[in-house]
């Protein structure tokens, strides 16, 4: 079986190979990135095959995966040569569409796929959404690497943006840190502050997830009137708990569009490029 090939070696990469390390995933795999130290060492933390010639790393590739910034892949594929036409392609790159990368490379199915870091520990949520014509096998290939770190959803692509900004566990992060810091504040030490803010977002969340019960219900469950969660949530939304969530969400969407609006831009200024130097 021809192997992925990661071009990229970031937190991203690393995230997907430990989670494939921990799934016992058996397909070879191959990681390019330019720079040597970022090779050695997922090399010996995952023993995977690192290749530091980018034509040889993409020759070859069963399924080739870009994982570099969405402002490093227009660069990218830019030096791409050696590549089998039909090769199957996912960006993880936030923002850039796939039209910018089909004109790109032509030859190439594309498909786009937001990963979730938390696959390092099999948690992972990955949003998959395929170009026009892409081959209904090779779907089910890439459905099953994603699937081995987590949950797969396919979404269509006008739909990305407001995933990627909703989704990401920075949101889980940020909230255990607030939490934390707020009880600590109300004199709670810091390992318990922690312990009693994961309760509060985790486990939660996870009833919910096992109980087939619906939100509004556990929410209703949860507040019961005059109580004390329904004061701290009651002052919480007073103070623009949920307009701040909404402006954060927005922030990033615009985010998001810069990079397609950035993308699209150095895919029209590479093909202006390329047809000057065919009339010439």
């Amino acid at each position: 079986m021809k192997p992925i090939v990661f071009l990229g070696g970031g937190r991203i990469t690393g995230a997907l190979l430990s989670g494939l390390q921990r799934a016992r995933y058996c397909r070879p795999v191959i990681v390019y990135d330019r720079h040597s130290e970022k090779l050695r060492d997922l090399r010996k933390t995952y023993g995977v095959t690192v290749e530091h010639d980018l034509d040889r790393a993409t020759a070859n590739a069963g399924l080739l995966i870009i994982a570099v910034r969405p402002g490093s892949v227009s660069d990218l594929l830019r030096e791409i040569d050696s590549m089998q036409r039909g090769t199957s392609a996912v960006s993880l790159a936030a923002g850039v569409p796939l039209a910018s990368l089909r004109k790109q490379l032509p030859s190439v199915h594309w498909a786009r796929a937001m990963p979730s870091p938390a696959c390092r520990s099999l948690h992972g949520l990955t949003a998959l959404t395929f170009s026009p014509g892409f081959p209904t096998a090779r779907k089910a290939e890439i459905r099953q690497f994603f699937g081995a770190v987590g949950q797969v959803l396919e979404i269509a692509e006008s739909k990305f943006d407001v995933f990627t900004v909703t989704y990401s566990s920075s949101h889980g992060y940020h909230a255990l840190a607030t939490l934390t810091t707020a009880a600590e504040k109300l004199g709670l030490d810091r390992k318990t502050a922690l312990t009693a803010a994961a309760h509060a977002l985790a486990d939660g969340i996870l009833a919910w997830r096992d109980a087939n019960v619906s939100l509004d219900a556990l929410l209703q469950e949860a507040t019961t009137p005059g109580g004390i969660a329904a004061a701290v949530m009651k002052t919480m939304d007073g103070a623009g708990y949920r307009k701040v969530i909404e402006n954060g969400l927005a922030a990033g969407l615009v985010k998001a569009r810069t990079n397609a609006v950035h993308a699209q831009l150095a895919t029209a200024k590479r093909l202006a490029k390329r047809n000057k130097r065919t009339k010439g």
